[in-house]
């Protein structure tokens, strides 16, 4: 039996996570057992309960352990204060790494960490950028995933356990969240402006590919002491994301654009207004070209994003 530990567990891709494990035992339950860190108790599941936020992992929370999804995190939070960075550095930083070496302490084999493109810094425009483009993050949040994936990698070197970190691009599938999901329901209201087709290139990942990525890096021996970006090997212009959501709500697609001009003017208003257009219709794109080469290949593109693999 494997015994797995997932943190995260009810989040976006935590919960993708479990119905793909589950599935993937149907019919013998006897080959794998998941243990979950969460907030509230799960009463379906073994659960050790903690807030990263305030509490620390319990000494005995990963005794026998093999393996480590380590998925939770915190971003998202826009207020520049002090009180929130030090939140993301309690979260995405110590936590992570008070996390991982428990697990040394406990002989897990493997532990799977889930970061952020953002960890490698901002995208070059003109190209799409590798694991090899490692500048200096922007933001908080890339920082602190940046610093976690640096100690976690040490930790691993240190220890023998292998370390694997997945740093997924913008991750789209059934009851998404943040953004995309504003940006689906302000389309389904009509409230959203037809995008000009610019042929910027943003990548993203179905979140059942992006399982898919957990489970390959976890069994592939290649996958230790690595950093692998995820996508689904196909960036999108803005247009094309707008007109996939307009596909999947059923929606006919508008045969006119807002003009690029008019955005343009718009972003010259104020740092705000120029961040979301930026955010918009900038590029951000990533080669997943590394972890192809273990043999990944994604099934699902945007046009299937509210369909499921498993």
């Amino acid at each position: 039996m494997e015994h797995i530990f997932i943190t995260g567990a009810t989040g976006f891709v935590g919960q993708r996570l479990i119905g793909a494990l589950l599935q993937k035992v149907e019919g013998n339950s006897s080959q794998v057992k998941l243990r979950f860190l969460t907030r509230i108790k799960h009463h379906d599941y073994e659960s050790v309960v903690c807030d990263f936020q305030s509490d620390n992992v319990p000494d005995d929370a990963l005794n026998g352990i093999d393996t480590v999804f380590h998925l939770a995190g915190y971003a998202h939070d826009l207020h520049a204060t002090n009180k929130v960075e030090n939140r993301y550095r309690a979260v995405n930083l110590d936590a992570t790494v008070r996390l991982a070496e428990l697990a040394v302490a406990s002989d897990v084999k493997k532990f799977v960490f889930v970061s952020s493109v953002k960890a490698g810094g901002p995208t070059v425009s003109g190209r799409c950028s590798s694991e090899m483009d490692q500048v200096a993050p922007d933001g908080i949040y890339g920082k602190t995933k940046r610093e976690a994936e640096i100690q976690l990698l040490e930790i691993g070197r240190k220890s023998g356990m292998n370390v694997s970190i997945v740093r997924p691009s913008l991750v789209y599938g059934p009851d998404v969240k943040g953004n995309l999901c504003m940006m689906m329901s302000w389309i389904d209201k009509g409230r959203f402006p037809p995008l000009p087709e610019i042929k910027n290139r943003r990548s993203m990942i179905h979140v059942d590919d992006l399982v898919r990525v957990l489970l390959l890096v976890a069994k592939d021996e290649r996958a230790n002491g690595e950093i692998f970006i995820a996508t689904d090997g196909n960036p999108y212009s803005s247009r094309e994301i707008y007109e996939a959501m307009c596909h999947v709500l059923e929606k006919p697609v508008p045969k006119w654009s807002v003009p690029r001009v008019i955005f343009d003017i718009v972003s010259r208003m104020n740092s705000r207004l120029r961040y979301k257009v930026d955010k918009l219709l900038g590029d951000e794109c990533y080669s997943s070209e590394k972890l192809q080469s273990l043999g990944f290949k994604a099934q699902r593109s945007l046009r299937e994003m509210n369909e499921t693999v498993f």
